[in-house]
């Protein structure tokens, strides 16, 4: 199994501060002065912008703060109603495989969600967890996003429990602008759930989802 602490953040964390405490942790786990880290937060509004972010998928710069980020993607929000789950991992331990750690998320997601009632899907091309609508539309209910130092993963993912949709206007999500495609929550869907309940189930489900991993 892996050494992992899990740890639930109070109140709303400032993203600088995750980032810095991030930084930290992963120097620290090099080091083998501290365990892996699955640690559950949630942030103020904000946009963030990973490392393939386009100036012009910035719509309303005055909106919320905006912060650059080493982590894989695009421009994405995070805010109230939301849980974000950074995810600090040695993968030397899991024979140094990015793509599989990212293929761990997603299924971790995915399973995630089916324990809600939900049925959230991979599409090629298009990063992240998404919910078929019918109709030829789809919506991302989760984003995934990572970065890698020394073989220490962080950043990780976010799932929208009950966040105010309306806050992604301000920005192309994830730089896809096709208007089948758009955003979707857990309340948006329909789904009476709580930031507990999400936290049950990603506990319930990591082990499944990492199995492969396992060092």
């Amino acid at each position: 199994m892996i050494n992992l602490e899990w740890r639930t953040e109070p109140g709303l964390l400032a993203y600088p501060d995750a980032v810095t405490a991030m930084e930290q942790r992963v120097a620290a786990i090099r080091a083998g002065t501290a365990p892996q880290l699955a640690w559950l937060v949630e942030h103020p509004s904000l946009y963030t912008g990973g490392t393939s972010a386009r100036p012009d998928d910035l719509l309303d710069a005055g909106r919320f703060p905006v912060y650059p980020t080493g982590r894989g993607g695009q421009y994405t929000y995070h805010g109230p109603g939301q849980r974000i789950v950074y995810l600090l991992l040695d993968l030397k331990l899991r024979g140094g495989d990015v793509r599989g750690h990212v293929r761990s998320l997603e299924q971790w997601v995915i399973d995630t969600l089916a324990a809600l009632g939900v049925a959230g899907e991979r599409r090629d091309g298009r990063v992240g967890i998404w919910v078929d609508r019918g109709d030829g539309r789809e919506d991302k209910i989760a984003a995934i996003g990572v970065r890698v130092r020394q073989w220490v993963s962080y950043h990780g993912l976010a799932i929208n429990i009950a966040p105010d949709l309306t806050h992604f206007d301000g920005i192309v999500p994830c730089g896809i602008a096709d208007p089948r495609f758009g955003v979707t929550s857990l309340a948006d869907l329909g789904i009476d759930s709580s930031f507990d309940r999400v936290d049950t189930a990603l506990r319930q489900t990591f082990d499944n989802a990492f199995a492969l991993q396992h060092a």
